[in-house]
């Protein structure tokens, strides 16, 4: 017989029974990586000699906004039982349906009647109805007993959810099967606006729902108030506890039982483009939960809504939120949500077009039915990394819902301050880490195109203001663009740069970004030997501000002639990309700066101070 195996494979090896990877490498000791890494910091400068061993390691931890050590390397979990999908504390999911083809909630928004089937009918289980509207016209055509509709009521009880339950009753459908979330929440609406706060208001529709709509949960706790005012993920969490807490005292106080009074809140969380974090929220948030029901008789399951950032998104360059919006979809899928709204990638310019909202929906699709993300239960589980995160964001989050608690629970503590004041301290640690780039927004404070085409969009509706504030990262550097393009001829700025094009390169490209995050356009010299080269061609750029560029090397030989040199020649305001101790300058741009003090600095110079 003629053997039909070539060469190579006759002569390889026969595989082995069990694949073992790197099972001929020795094993490396965690002690040994860390030696490694103190070795190569210590060489680089960035810890003594004589320094303990670990210390490079620390040296590489960072902390987030709930001072969370995010650390190189995790060797393992906690010793915290995280139970199985479908059992307390339900960290690995509220279920174990095990693989489910349908996958999560697809839950869409909706800003008029006409575009409530064609999101049904392509992709959407649920629509969500704004606040405000009659949610009756919404309704014509869908069928009540197989998509869910979530009601937006601004928290108060306008009669939204009355109208909505009286209307399926009026077209027969049977109560058992009738599914939706009536959107009651007036702790989340006093968070938003300051008014109405009072968690005993939504006890007299919840007993009616409770006893014959087992599908439609009447509360909504909203956390997103938190979020918009630039409060970290525990604080995030610590809120939502504290409100739910207040409203299972209100309902079981009416006569409702635990069971029942937990099953008719669903709750509201923001996913970001952090993914991990993200993870670790939606799994801390049901271990959160089921701690506090069991420590009130029965440990239960949370519901989920996950809604991607509404302050994530940027005015500028939209494009670039489709991405941000694909990865918080997909945290939001892997972190076990229920339902998931991925927002259209122009819903911070307006009212979404039909394009941006197909494309949202989409999105959806191709993470469940494409990347078959659902198929999975909590495919996060077991890595060390996102256990541990899991772990020290709950501890994070039980933290701040005992302060809460403590002065008096949700509802007190927003009317004392407390709440606001600890946000308001983590937003200033935000603001500081996005006006120095630290935490950078792509397509606006790094890489902005100035020559873009803006994006129109319809306006929305005003929403109420006089509660928590609602903070936009991208904000402050679009607020600059914005006046930077209603100025009618682009402020310019010149870059004084020093030597070749290979020694001046790199800075003037970092000066370049950093002015355009601004609206700033930049003219440079292009290569120079002298001081006067620089000169003359600040003198043809007409614009009293210049930015040297170069080498260190050369900043050392050449800066201080030419900062003489431009101040004859006109120059009102003299920066400098990098660091240099050089006579006569008015500030310096470098890497950790606080560009929008640059910015804020050029623009006042070229006479468009605030």
């Amino acid at each position: 017989m003629v053997d039909a195996r070539s060469a190579a494979e006759r002569e390889s090896p026969p595989e082995p029974e069990h694949l073992v990877l790197a099972g001929e490498f020795p094993e490396v000791t965690e002690q040994e990586w860390v030696a490694l890494v103190d070795g190569v910091l210590r060489k680089a400068r960035r810890i003594p000699d004589d320094a303990e061993p670990g210390a490079g390691v620390a040296k590489l931890v960072r902390r987030n906004a709930d001072g969370v050590g995010i650390r190189p390397l995790y060797t393992a979990a906690p010793d915290t039982p995280v139970g199985v999908p479908g059992g307390a504390p339900f960290t690995r999911g509220a279920t174990a349906a095990g693989p489910v083809p349908d996958g999560w909630d697809v839950r869409q928004r909706v800003t008029s009647p006409d575009q409530v089937l064609p999101e049904l009918e392509n992709g959407a289980s649920s629509v969500w109805i704004p606040a405000g509207a009659d949610p009756v016209p919404f309704l014509d055509g869908v069928f009540l007993d197989l998509a869910t509709v979530v009601l937006d009521t601004g928290g108060a009880d306008t009669g939204a959810a009355a109208a909505f339950l009286d209307h399926a009753e009026s077209r027969g459908v049977d109560p058992a099967t009738l599914q939706g979330t009536l959107g009651l929440d007036p702790i989340g609406r006093r968070a938003r606006t300051g008014d109405g706060a009072d968690p005993a208001s939504v006890a007299e529709i919840a007993r009616r729902v409770a006893g014959d709509h087992p599908h439609v949960r009447t509360v909504v706790v909203d956390a997103l108030p938190v979020h918009t005012a630039g409060g970290s993920d525990g604080q995030e969490l610590g809120f939502a506890l504290a409100s739910g807490v207040a409203y299972l005292r209100a309902l079981t106080d009416a006569g409702l039982d635990l069971p029942a009074a937990a099953g008719c809140l669903e709750f509201r969380f923001a996913a970001t483009a952090e993914q991990f974090p993200t993870i670790a929220k939606l799994r801390a948030a049901r271990r959160l939960w089921a701690r506090v029901t069991e420590a009130c008789g029965q440990a239960l399951p949370q519901a989920q809504h996950a809604v991607t950032s509404p302050t994530m998104y940027t005015r500028r360059d939209p494009w670039v939120n489709l991405l941000r919006g694909t990865v918080a979809g997909f945290a939001a899928g892997t972190g076990g949500a229920d339902a998931v709204t991925v927002a259209p990638f122009d819903a911070a310019l307006g009212a979404p077009a039909p394009f941006s909202r197909r494309i949202a929906r989409n999105t959806q699709s191709l993470l469940v039915m494409e990347a078959h993300t659902a198929r999975v239960v909590d495919p996060a589980g077991g890595s060390w990394f996102v256990e541990t995160l899991t772990d020290e964001l709950a501890q994070a989050a039980w933290a701040f819902f005992q302060e809460i608690e403590a002065a008096g629970g949700a509802v007190a503590a927003l009317d004392a301050g407390l709440v606001a004041e600890k946000l308001a301290a983590v937003r200033a640690g935000r603001e500081k880490d996005v006006a120095t780039r630290k935490a950078p927004i792509t397509g606006v404070s790094e890489f902005p195109d100035l020559h873009e085409k803006p994006v129109q969009r319809d306006p929305l509706p005003a929403t109420d203001g006089g509660g928590l504030p609602v903070w936009r990262p991208a904000g402050a550097y679009e607020g600059w663009r914005d006046r930077a393009d209603a100025a009618g001829t682009r402020p310019t700025a010149f870059l004084a740069t020093l030597g070749s094009l290979a020694a001046y390169s790199a800075r003037a490209a970092f000066a370049r970004n950093l002015l355009a995050a601004g609206g700033i356009d930049a003219v440079e010299a292009g290569p120079t030997e002298t001081a006067q080269d620089v000169a003359t061609a600040f003198g043809e750029a007409g614009t009293p501000v210049a930015v040297l560029c170069s080498t260190d090397a050369l900043y050392g030989e050449r800066a201080a002639e030419t900062v003489a040199a431009l101040r004859d020649a006109g120059a009102s305001t003299i920066l400098l990309a990098g660091r240099a101790d050089i006579e006569g300058l008015d500030g310096q741009l470098y890497a950790g700066g606080d560009a929008l003090a640059t910015i804020e600095q050029v623009h006042a110079a070229l006479g468009g101070a605030r």
